[in-house]
């Protein structure tokens, strides 16, 4: 039997958005196998460790320009991801990982840029972000774009909020 090629969802005939597909799979973190969303995951958290670092901002001023970035990413998101879902013909595609971006970003609002509070931000995003508890869940209900970001937005925002406690009240990081 022959193998079969991978066929990504780029290849698929049909007119395509270029900004929306560009941005909804981050660059193309999206197409990464296996779990596009956790290479999309990662692909924010190197770029906000990298610009923390290179920067060095004051806490302050690091948290209020990753808040930023995470409510710019996500009003951008919901209509790329809107528009790249129904070129693709499909309700949410694992390549859009632009939510994935989104998510994490807001994971990261509180923390330090060091390696630690950096993989806690990561690992409590992605367990949020995979397992879906309530009421995350609910919000991939929510109509196109706006519960394909939504959802992640929420596990992000559990990840901040479990990640400042872990950080604040022990010395695990």
């Amino acid at each position: 039997m022959a193998h079969q090629p991978h066929v990504s969802p780029s290849d698929r005939q049909g007119p395509k958005t270029l900004w929306a597909w560009t941005l909804a799979t981050f660059f193309g973190a999206g197409y990464g196998r296996p779990g596009p969303g956790t290479y999309g995951s990662a692909a924010a958290v190197l770029l906000w460790y990298a610009a923390a670092n290179l920067f060095a901002p004051a806490s302050t001023t690091l948290a209020i320009a990753t808040t930023l970035a995470a409510l710019i990413v996500t009003a951008i998101g919901i209509p790329a991801s809107t528009i790249t879902a129904r070129e693709a013909a499909r309700h949410d595609p694992g390549f859009i990982v632009i939510d994935e971006v989104a998510g994490q970003l807001f994971a990261l609002i509180l923390m330090r840029p060091t390696w630690q509070q950096t993989a806690l931000a990561l690992l409590l995003f992605r367990l949020f972000d995979i397992t879906k508890p309530w009421p995350i869940r609910k919000l991939e209900a929510l109509p196109a774009g706006t519960g394909i970001m939504l959802d992640d937005v929420a596990a992000g925002l559990l990840a901040l909020i479990l990640g400042t406690l872990l950080t604040h009240f022990t010395h695990i990081v």
